[in-house]
Order: C-alpha cells, then structure tokens, then sequence
C-alpha cells in the first residue's frame, strides 16, 4: 500500500497587497471567489485598509477572517498613521484586535531610526503583553549596491538571531537574502508564528514572485509545516503587477493558492 497523507492544519490566507491595483475591498472579493480562507490586510494609502469599522464589514460580509494585520512599516507607507514607528505599531495592534486578528506583521526598524530600533526588541515583547496580539517580526535581507552589502534594518534582518516571540518567515526575502528559509524554520521552531509563501530567483529584488515560479523550497517548507502539526498562517504574498491583464492576475493569485493547498499535507507512516 502507498503511504498515507495528511493534511496541514494551517489556513491559506491572502494578502491584499498581493491584489495590488485591487483596493482592499477588490482583494476581499478576489479572495471569497477563489476560496482562500482568509484575509491579511495591508494598511497603506487605502482609506479602507486604515478603517477597522469598514474591515470588519468586508470581513462579515465575504465571510473572510481577517487573520493578520500588516503595519505601515514599508518605505512607502511611512506617512501613514504618522511618522513615529511606535504609535504606528501600537496602532496596528489595536486594529488587530478590534476586527479578531491575532497577528500583526511588522519589518524591523531601518537604520536610521535609531530611537526606535534601540528598544524595539523588548518594546515589541510589552507591546504584545499590553494588547494580547501577537507582532511576528518579518525576517528581511541585506542591501546590496556595488557589490556591497549595507546594514538597513536594526537590531538586524535576521529575526532569528534576536529574542522575539513571533516571527514571520517570507520566502522571498530568504531568497534576496540567499538564506536557507527551511533551516530557519526548523531553527524558529514554535516561534514561527506566520509564513508570507512567495518565491525568489535570488536577485539583489524582492521579487515576491508565485510559488514554484523561483527557487525557493516552497513545497518542502509547506510539507514540513504539516508534518509538524503548524497551526499558524500561511498568506499569499505575490507581486503580480506586471500582469499583462487583470485575468493573468487573478489567474496567478488561483495558481498560488492550488500550491499552498497540494503541499500543505505530510506523509505519515506506509498502510
């Protein structure tokens, strides 16, 4: 007889980020249709994305958890909520828990924050004791430009070298990285707490790409996880923008998803 398998515990999530041009609203409803099973929100630009009250319609209405909270802590959302990391973190976390989401994603602070950077590894532990949310700190990567590398984020990209709780693991970034995203997990141990799935060519670019379209251990990772009995988050986190039509989009956002789902199960014993 073949062997037995068995399926993971963890849901397949969708980031809205990843419906980009979509609005967050346009990303729930892209979600419902192609079944994912919840929704991690990106808070950027997007009135709605900022609005807990507006979230938690989209969320009963589609009938779509919201499983996680992303803080403006991007270059590019820098302005949103202010400009102090810390009441934009704090503000993050009271969303969470204001529309049921457990987790909140934050980047670690670039170098030029000093302040912020300075305390932020026990901030984050109090901050979680103070809201009962959980911050998964974003493993990230090192810049590189002429051949050199340049230190952007403090206390470090690594998350698992520094004492956080929860981390979030993304697959594209180990790739920017060149990082093993399978050791890191086995070495994060109950302290992975979420999982961005995307894959990379390992470039100097973020590429976000989907999974299986680089060279990243996607479906080993999502295998592992259900061997292990993981219950966190796996959101899809794909940059499809360059899509040459909101079908090819929406096409690659399905594709993401149907890997997540045929890797998501572990091999138990022979029958």
């Amino acid at each position: 007889m073949g062997e037995a398998v068995r399926l993971g515990t963890a849901g397949v999530s969708l980031s809205t980020a990843s419906a980009y041009p979509l609005s967050c609203a346009g990303a729930f409803e892209t979600a419902s249709r192609l079944g994912y099973d919840g929704i991690e929100v990106m808070v950027w630009t997007d009135p709605v994305s900022q609005d807990p009250v507006a979230l938690q319609r989209l969320s009963d209405h589609y009938a779509l958890p919201i499983v996680a909270i992303h803080a403006p802590t991007l270059l590019l959302t820098q302005l949103v909520w202010g400009s102090d990391p810390w009441p934009k973190l704090e503000r993050s976390c009271e969303v969470a828990a204001e529309v049921g989401a457990g987790t909140v994603v934050v980047h670690p602070p670039f170098r030029w924050q000093r302040d912020y950077a300075r305390d932020f590894v026990t901030g984050v532990r109090e901050l979680e004791d103070r809201t009962g949310v959980q911050v998964a700190v974003e493993n990230m990567f090192p810049w590189r430009a002429r051949g050199r590398e340049i230190v952007a984020y403090l206390p470090g990209w690594d998350p698992v070298e520094h004492d956080y709780r929860h981390v979030t693991l993304d697959l594209s970034h180990t790739a920017t990285a060149g990082s093993d995203a399978l050791a890191m997990a086995r070495e994060l141990g109950d302290r992975l707490t979420h999982v961005h799935l995307a894959d990379g060519l390992g470039s100097n670019k973020d590429e976000h790409l989907v999974p299986g379209r680089g060279g990243q251990p996607c479906a080993e990772l999502l295998e592992h996880l259900a061997a292990t009995g993981w219950s966190g988050n796996v959101v899809v986190e794909v940059n499809l923008r360059r899509s040459p039509s909101p079908q090819d989009r929406e096409a690659g956002l399905a594709e993401a998803l149907a890997f997540a789902r045929l890797n998501l199960v572990a091999a138990s014993e022979p029958r």
